[in-house]
């Protein structure tokens, strides 16, 4: 059964990583891209991470992308303006796309060989006792950066919205 719920979430955000990208209006692309963390974080449930798949759905899918939705109505942006593309990405594209596809998955395969399942609830390192102690000893340094390129990004983003008053 858990076979089966992973397939189908699996599938699903795959689909809707999919229509992230083939999307032209950037609000469907970012509903799309909701339903690719919604999807993982049931993914993250099967593997027994609880504290990981509510993460997930808080963070990413909850005050990430409303940021995200913020932005996009705050610049206005329409519609993208669909090309023909060149002839040569429409002709050697998929045949590229395949090559490629099939020197990874050889590489993957030989570097990698298998391993036993993953097991509901033996992925142990997802607890918020782990996390917690993970994030605050370990990866501590690249927190704190991450914490200030955030707060950059932040203040780039009231310096490009604000309009001088006349």
């Amino acid at each position: 059964m858990d076979a089966i719920i992973f397939l189908i979430f699996a599938a699903a955000a795959v689909i809707f990583g999919i229509n992230v990208v083939l999307r032209t209006h950037p609000v469907s692309s970012a509903l799309a891209l909701i339903g690719v963390m919604a999807s993982l974080a049931v993914i993250y449930l099967l593997l027994g991470a609880p504290f990981l798949a509510a993460v997930q759905v808080l963070v990413y899918a909850g005050a990430i992308m409303v940021l995200f939705l913020f932005v996009i109505m705050l610049l206005n942006a329409g519609s993208e303006k669909k090309s023909r593309g060149a002839w040569m990405a429409r002709l050697a594209g998929v045949p590229l796309l395949v090559a490629l596809l099939t020197i990874l998955s050889f590489v993957i395969f030989r570097m990698y060989p298998r391993s036993v399942g993953v097991k509901f609830g033996s992925f142990a390192a997802g607890t918020v006792e782990r996390v917690g102690s993970a994030l605050f000893t370990t990866y501590l340094l690249p927190f704190e950066i991450t914490s200030l390129l955030v707060l950059i990004a932040i203040l780039g983003a009231v310096v490009l919205g604000y309009k001088e008053l006349d």
